[in-house]
């Protein structure tokens, strides 16, 4: 049997996931911190892949 989380925990990350997100952005993100551009970029990407595993369930650290 699959070990799966269910639907509130799974939108319990997301809504973490967006506030982290959202208080790196202010502090490091586009306009502040490393040359401005470069950080919002980074942040933007490492938001990506930890949503698309929270979507779809995805142990990233296993892939390697």
């Amino acid at each position: 049997m699959r070990d799966r989380k269910g639907c509130l925990a799974g939108l319990l990350q997301l809504f973490l996931l967006d506030k982290l997100f959202d208080w790196l952005q202010q502090r490091f993100g586009f306009g502040r911190g490393c040359s401005g551009f470069g950080c919002g970029v980074i942040l933007f990407i490492i938001f990506i892949l930890f949503a698309c595993g929270i979507f779809g369930n995805t142990d990233w650290l296993s892939l390697f």
